[in-house]
């Protein structure tokens, strides 16, 4: 394990493996390195072309935090570890850190993920916005009264998990490891916003862009890939055959690995 500190004096740990141009790997909600064996196995597989920085987000894992939080310190944090990896990375996003993932690097590749999956429809955009509003008032208020395991638990049904499934995890190990980050579920809600695809500010995105969905996910997440990768100028849109939002490493390392050699 490896520390970078960040603009405002937030040490973010990583771990780096490989040799090559950099990748760093920006983690979605809940992941960080104790648990996220997805993107450790990514990571493993990149590595044998390219240098890749696997971190813990702030306020995850063994990474610190500062408040107030600002969506504007995940940017730096990021910025703190290109610098660290030499100055320049391609960078891949898990949902919904693909939201600022695509400034600051060579190459910026994220999949799909919309707030749309909370009221599960993809149009129109005021009931989506309505939802998201609504997920994120109840979240702040279950974090203030000290109750993480039912931030977890809202947090993965809105997600999309089954409230039978959620309840058997419950009382397994790891929940004490997802509710040990459930605050910051407050910030990918934050980066989120009002779930709608910002397409104003994509268009002022110049690095070349790929935005990837799984294709058995729903087709809302493809008409939020589809509006991401038109609203950029250097921009894609691949969906990746028989998988779902959660693509196998397998299948996303040589996806990855093209896009970032070309």
């Amino acid at each position: 394990m490896q520390r970078v500190v960040s603009k405002d004096a937030t040490s973010i740990a990583f771990d780096r493996s490989g040799r090559g141009p950099a990748v760093v790997l920006v983690g979605g909600a809940f992941q960080h390195r104790a648990i996220d064996q997805r993107t450790a196995q990514l990571a493993a597989l990149l590595a044998e072309r390219f240098t890749v920085v696997h971190y813990d987000r702030r306020g995850r894992g063994d990474s610190a935090d500062t408040m107030p939080y600002a969506v504007e310190r995940e940017v730096e944090d990021l910025g703190a570890l290109i610098k660290a990896a030499g100055g320049s990375a391609h960078v891949f996003g898990m949902c919904p850190r693909g939201r600022f993932s695509p400034w600051r690097q060579r190459r910026a590749a994220f999949p799909s993920r919309s707030w749309r999956c909370t009221s599960r429809r993809s149009t129109p955009e005021a009931p989506t916005r309505q939802a998201s509003e609504a997920y994120a008032r109840q979240l702040d208020g279950l974090l203030a009264q000290g109750l993480r395991g039912d931030a977890v638990a809202l947090a993965m049904m809105t997600f999309g998990a089954p409230p039978q499934a959620v309840e058997g995890m419950r009382h397994a190990p790891v929940w004490q490891l997802f509710g040990s980050v459930a605050p910051t579920l407050a910030y990918d809600a934050a980066i989120m916003g009002d779930g709608s695809v910002p397409a104003r500010r994509l268009s002022t995105v110049r690095v070349p862009a790929l935005v990837i969905a799984g294709g058995a996910s729903p087709e809302f997440m493809h008409s939020a890939a589809a509006a991401a990768a038109a609203a950029m100028p250097d921009a894609r849109h691949r969906k990746l055959d028989g998988q779902t939002h959660d693509v196998a490493p397998e299948v996303l390392a040589p996806v990855l690995a093209e896009f970032f050699s070309g």
